[in-house]
């Protein structure tokens, strides 16, 4: 019984040992879809709470602009963060709504992670991405929105201490 065990063990250490990771052939590609410039109202936090820090930023107003899109971001959204101080990790999610320059109104709910770190060699690491979600009206040429996933890099320093969201389409 005792050779059988080892025998299996070693067996499977050898299958392990020899089996190689495959890279997919098809990596996605991204396609640019546009820059959000947001400004922001003042941060206010509702202080600890039992998931954490709670901050909310207001979002005031702001533009956006891309190949297939231009318009204005609509007062009365907000980004709101959740920190965990032990993890310095911080999730976001910022709900609002746009308006397009012909008129149509599209939702968007952008969820992602802010992150700060060491990497290996111990160096400061820092990661922001978030992940947008587009409801527009199905009957508008934006409908498209509605069907992709996009992820985004956002970066501070935007329209009157803002921020900037550049978006990608994931193909």
């Amino acid at each position: 019984m005792r050779k059988t065990i080892v025998f299996v063990i070693m067996t499977l250490m050898t299958l392990t040992v020899g089996a190689q990771t495959t890279v997919p052939s098809e990596t996605p590609e991204l396609e640019y879809v546009m820059q959000l410039k947001v400004t922001l109202g003042e941060t206010y936090s509702v202080g600890e709470t039992s998931h954490g820090r709670r901050t909310v930023i207001p979002i005031t107003g702001g533009t956006f602009e891309g190949p297939l899109l231009k318009g204005t971001i609509l007062n009365g959204g907000a980004d709101y963060q959740m920190a965990d101080p032990k993890t310095n990790r911080t999730e976001v999610e910022a709900i609002y709504s746009i308006k397009t320059d012909d008129g149509v109104y599209i939702h968007i709910r952008n969820k992602g992670i802010i992150s700060s770190s060491q990497d290996a060699q111990g160096r400061p690491s820092f990661y922001f991405r978030c992940a947008p979600r587009f409801e527009a009206p199905n009957d508008s040429k934006y409908a498209w929105l509605n069907n992709a996933i996009f992820v985004c890099a956002p970066a501070w320093g935007g329209p009157g201490g803002g921020i900037t969201l550049n978006v990608w389409k994931v193909k």
